[in-house]
């Protein structure tokens, strides 16, 4: 029983295209918001690692970024092409915006109002509220997305130990 209590929910395919389309066009801050949506589900990144990614660790030609996980571990990760989009359109109508209210050039892709990176925790608001809105159980845990990524992978026929990889 305890530890069934730990395992992540999985969402559904469809739960997750809600979740990632719950941004709003209008919204102030929703292109990063449904960019490091997307970039968390197509990548299957830990939000820390989201929230640590930098410029120059996308490779958006070669549809890959590098990411830097636990103990300084580096990967590449391919990049799906909604992910690339949202974050072309992203960094093209917005980023710029939010780094220059930072008082150095920010190198984190993703920036908060104030134009410093995001942290995990506003990250994590950010999913809650996305989820709440579109009817997804309160529940929902980043790491949720995490394990949906991969859950889908598998039953799409991915390789179990490439997925852990």
């Amino acid at each position: 029983q305890k530890m069934w209590d730990r395992v992540p929910k999985v969402l559904t395919p469809a739960q997750v295209d809600r979740l990632l389309s719950a941004p709003r066009r209008l919204e102030k801050y929703a292109l990063r918001d449904k960019a490091m949506l997307e970039v968390l589900y197509a990548t299957g990144c830990r939000v820390s690692e989201v929230c640590h990614l930098r410029v120059r660790d996308l490779s958006l030609s070669e549809k890959h970024l590098r990411c830097e996980g636990k103990g300084g571990k580096q990967r590449l990760v391919p990049l799906g092409n909604r992910a690339i989009a949202a974050i072309n359109e992203y960094t093209a109508e917005l980023r710029s915006i939010l780094a220059a209210r930072s008082p150095h050039p920010p190198e984190e892709l993703f920036l908060s109002r104030s134009g410093k990176a995001m942290d995990r925790i506003m990250l994590w608001r950010l999913i809650k509220h996305y989820a709440k809105r579109v009817g997804i159980d309160s529940e929902i845990s980043p790491h949720a997305l995490r394990h949906s990524f991969a859950t889908h992978l598998l039953a799409g026929g991915a390789d179990l130990r490439q997925v852990q990889e």
